[in-house]
């Protein structure tokens, strides 16, 4: 299958785009890392707990911190790809160059929100660093976890930023190809994607024994 060509004068917002998202990707690996490492560790303290009387020191305070890296670290390729919740029965409405609109002001408010998060976030941090916070159980320093939240949320600035940036060059010429901000699809479209992926399979394979079935019986004959 052949790729549509990229436009031209959307080349450097792609480049631009396309290093973000390696860092992108990389923090949504870490989350992601995260997870698996949290509930292999709850799999040993069950276990510990239950067998030899011997919890893991500090459980609780490893489970509060490592929260703040699968919460925040891969929310920037969460908006990349579309894949938060997004409420499309207006935008479903509209078409052309008022959709775009209706996208970049929906964007323009996210980045105002988060921009407001992020300095309060890094004060928060900030106080954690000087008064040197701990846990209560086993003392781990809660600064780490709390620096993670304004770096998280200055990614995703980022990503709003040019998101902002796709927009606004589909809202100066709505015949433009979208690249890398999230587009609306209509119920009948959701649907098929869903029936692809579960029956895809299925259907290749009924395909292919239907052709192979074809074949004997032109060659029988």
């Amino acid at each position: 299958m052949t790729q549509p060509e990229m436009p031209a004068d959307a080349a450097t917002y792609r480049i631009l785009s396309g290093g973000l998202a390696r860092v992108e990707n990389v923090f949504n690996l870490i989350a992601a890392a995260s997870i698996m490492a949290l509930m292999l560790l709850a799999v040993v303290q069950i276990f510990a707990r239950t067998l030899f009387n011997q919890p893991i020191p500090g459980f609780i305070d490893i489970t509060e911190q490592a929260m703040a890296v699968f919460t925040f670290l891969g929310i920037a390729y969460c908006q990349r790809v579309g894949g938060h919740i997004r409420m499309e029965i207006l935008l479903g409405m509209l078409s052309g160059r008022a959709m775009w609109i209706a996208e970049f002001l929906g964007v323009l408010v996210i980045l105002a929100v988060v921009l407001a998060l992020d300095y309060g976030s890094w004060f928060h941090f900030y106080r954690a660093w000087t008064i040197g916070d701990s846990t209560i159980d086993i003392n781990l320093p809660t600064w780490p976890s709390k620096l993670l939240v304004p770096v998280a949320l200055s990614l995703l600035s980022l990503r709003l930023v040019l998101q902002l940036v796709g927009y606004g060059r589909l809202i100066a010429d709505p015949t433009r190809m979208p690249i890398d901000v999230p587009v609306v699809v209509d119920v009948t479209e959701t649907a098929r994607h869903e029936i692809e992926e579960t029956f895809g399979d299925e259907d290749d394979e009924d395909e292919a024994t239907n052709e192979n079935e074809s074949g004997k019986g032109g060659a029988a004959r």
